[in-house]
C-alpha cells in the first residue's frame, strides 16, 4: 500500500543533493568553531535573515529556549501567544532551564492583537516579575499555519522597543510565511532580535535549526548551546544537507502552499467535514469533524489503514501538512479516499 503522510513536514527525507554534499562534506571541530560547513551554514542563515551571525542547532525547540535563556534571568516573565508551540510542545523547558514565567495572550489563529501585547507588559512593582522577552511565531503551527502580517510584526516589534524589550521570534516555518506574503525573509526578521528557523521541516534537511541574531547575542547563546549538550563536533556532516537545504529548498515551498489549498478545495464538501480553503494560507489544513458518529480520533486511525497518515489534534480536528514529498496526484489519491468513507 501506498502511505501518504500528512503528519508533518518533518517527515521529508533528504534531496539526493543533500546526500551527495553530506558525503563529501568538510568538517572539523565545531565546539572549537573549526568545522568550515558549519561556519558557512551559520553565515549563509545569518545573511538571508539580515543578521550579524547565526548558530547552528540540533533542534528548533533547542534554538527556542536557548535564545530565551539568552535574553532572560530567572524570575522574568516572557509574553507568548497562548497557543504558541514555545508554551504548548516544548515540555515546559521555560520554566526548567530558564526559570521564567509565562504570561499568555490569546491571539487570533496565533496573531497577537499590538495593544494586549503592550497591556501585558508588567509595570514596575515590587510585587510582579519584570517583563524581559516578547515571542512570536510565524507561520503560527496551532493557527494551522497561519502566516502573521507584517504590519503586525511591525506594531509588536514598535511596542517592544517603547518598553527596551527584545522580541525572540519561533520562525520554524519562516520561509513558508516569506514566500505567501512574496518578500524576503529578512523583511519579517527586522522586526525582531532573535530568529529561531528550521531546516528540517519543509526545508527537507535531515537535522537541524539554526537561531540567529546579533554576534553579542549569538556568543551568548552558544555557551548556553554547550550547557544544554548541544555542542558538536565534526557536525558538518549535516550541516551541508542545510546548507543545500538553503540554497535549492524555499522558493519550490510555494507548491507545498498550492497543494494545501488544492487539497482544501477537494475535501470542503464532504459531510462530515468542515474545512475553509480561505484560511489555508500554507501547507497546512486543518480538518473539523462534524459527524455526529465519528472522532477526530477514530477518523485518524481509518485513515491510517487507507494508507493516508495524519495526526488528530484534538477530538474534533486533524491536521493535515504538505510538503515536497507529496505531489500532486497523491494530492488527488487523497481527497478520493476521503469521498470513499463512509460515516
Amino acid at each position: 500500500m501506498e502511505i501518504i503522510d500528512f503528519r508533518s513536514d518533518t517527515v521529508t527525507t533528504p534531496t539526493p543533493e543533500m546526500r551527495e554534499a553530506m558525503y563529501y562534506s568538510k568538517v572539523g571541530d565545531d565546539v572549537y568553531e573549526e568545522d568550515p560547513t558549519v561556519t558557512e551554514l551559520e553565515q549563509l542563515g545569518a545573511t538571508l535573515l539580515g543578521k550579524e551571525a547565526g548558530l547552528f542547532l540540533p533542534s528548533g525547540t533547542m534554538g527556542n529556549q536557548v535564545a530565551v535563556m539568552s535574553w532572560t534571568k530567572r524570575g522574568n516573565e516572557v509574553i507568548l501567544e497562548a497557543e504558541s508551540h514555545m508554551y504548548y510542545f516544548e515540555v515546559g523547558g521555560l520554566a526548567v532551564l530558564s526559570g521564567v514565567q509565562v504570561r499568555t495572550v490569546k491571539g487570533e489563529r496565533g496573531v497577537m492583537n499590538p495593544e494586549e501585547v503592550e497591556r501585558a507588559i508588567r509595570p514596575s512593582n515590587i510585587h510582579f516579575p519584570e517583563t524581559a522577552l516578547i515571542c512570536l511565531e510565524n507561520t503560527h503551527n496551532r493557527g494551522g499555519g497561519k502566516v502573521v502580517p507584517l504590519d503586525n510584526m511591525r506594531a509588536i516589534y514598535e511596542v517592544a522597543k517603547k518598553y527596551n524589550l527584545p522580541v525572540h521570534l519561533d520562525g520554524a516555518r519562516i520561509f513558508n510565511a516569506s514566500i505567501y506574503l512574496g518578500l524576503e525573509a529578512s523583511e519579517l526578521a527586522k522586526y525582531t532580535d532573535s530568529v529561531m528557523f528550521c531546516l528540517s521541516k519543509g526545508l527537507s534537511a535531515p537535522i537541524g535549526s539554526l537561531l540567529v541574531g546579533s554576534s553579542p547575542f549569538i556568543k551568548i547563546a552558544r555557551k548556553y548551546r554547550k550547557m544544554l549538550g548541544g555542542g558538536m563536533r565534526q557536525v558538518g556532516v549535516i550541516a551541508s544537507a542545510g546548507v543545500v537545504a538553503l540554497k535549492t529548498m524555499i522558493n519550490r515551498l510555494k507548491e507545498d502552499h498550492d497543494n494545501a489549498k488544492l487539497l482544501a478545495e477537494g475535501l470542503q464538501e464532504i459531510p462530515y467535514l468542515k474545512v475553509d480553503p480561505s484560511e489555508v494560507e500554507t501547507n497546512m489544513v486543518i480538518l473539523k469533524v462534524v459527524g455526529s458518529n465519528i472522532s477526530a480520533n477514530a477518523l485518524e486511525q481509518t485513515l491510517n489503514q487507507e494508507g493516508i497518515f495524519c495526526n488528530a489534534t484534538s477530538s474534533s480536528t486533524i491536521r493535515l501538512v504538505t510538503h515536497k514529498d507529496i505531489n500532486r496526484q497523491q494530492i488527488l489519491r487523497s481527497i478520493d479516499i476521503f469521498k470513499g468513507l463512509k460515516f
